[in-house]
């Protein structure tokens, strides 16, 4: 059994976004203020967070998230990468550095983005990862558990395309999680099979050049066939949270941030 948390599940501007007026933005529901998308997957004694963009910070404190074991990237945009900064309090606390799983060409940003965090000679207190290669095979990350025994965990990548770029999904066990995708090959799609809860992002409902629209969404979860399926990585353009309950399928829900469900 395992949980997600949704720490985050806005689109790259989050809601409400900056300047804007729209119902969306003004709305006083609280599911309707979403920061950028990022999850925390517990499994196994495992907290793996998936994603650590610019509002990681914030979610760690409204979560009370006092440790983690790993990250994983998806890809190496912004709104995924600009709060690895902050792993420093976690270096702090364990007095070692923080493992990062990314793919090779995430893992090159990153080491542009945060120069400092690599360099040679490093300045006291920056950030300290060590950088773990994946890519679309299975890897496992290990701990050491309590009374010292090993435990381990297995994630399955999925080949994802946000427009051009290929970026990873991953799934937990009967639980996959999608952001940021625009196609899937057809190569890909039995690893979306035999699911129970799939988590897969939409921006609009209307086409879009990077992101799966609504309708896009709804088609791959009914190829999929899970029993329960989430949407998230969500614009003020879709709508309130509660009209998007009046539109979906019943078996189809909108994260929010701070939702949680078991798998």
């Amino acid at each position: 059994m395992g949980k997600i948390t949704f720490l985050g599940t806005g689109t790259s501007q989050g809601i409400p976004m900056i300047g804007c007026t729209c119902h969306v933005c003004k709305s006083s529901d609280p599911r309707d203020n979403r920061l950028r998308t990022s999850a925390l997957v517990e499994v196994d004694g495992f907290r793996i967070l998936i994603d650590c963009g610019p509002d990681f910070r914030q979610q760690m404190l409204r979560e009370n998230i006092s440790d983690l074991d790993a990250v994983i990237l998806t890809h190496q945009h912004k709104d995924h990468t600009g709060g690895l900064d902050d792993i420093r309090a976690f270096n702090y606390f364990r007095k070692a550095a923080f493992p990062i799983y990314a793919e090779k060409n995430v893992q090159e940003s990153l080491k542009m983005e945060y120069s400092y965090a690599f360099a040679e000679q490093k300045y006291p207190g920056v950030p300290e990862y060590t950088l773990h290669t994946i890519d679309e095979k299975p890897f496992t990350i290990t701990k050491t558990l309590p009374y010292g025994s090993l435990g381990s965990i297995e994630i399955t990548p999925i080949r994802v395309f946000h427009y051009k770029l290929p970026i990873l999904g991953f799934r937990f066990g009967k639980m996959a999680y999608i952001t940021d995708g625009s196609s899937i090959p057809q190569k890909e799609m039995h690893k979306l099979q035999g699911l129970d809860l799939l988590i897969i992002n939409t921006v609009r409902k209307e086409k879009h050049i990077s992101h799966f629209s609504l309708p896009e969404a709804l088609e791959i979860i009914e190829k999929a066939a899970a029993p329960r399926n989430c949407l998230t990585h969500l614009s003020h353009q879709l709508g309130t949270h509660q009209e998007l309950l009046e539109i979906l399928p019943s078996n189809v829900q909108p994260a929010y941030d701070g939702l949680q469900l078991e798998f």
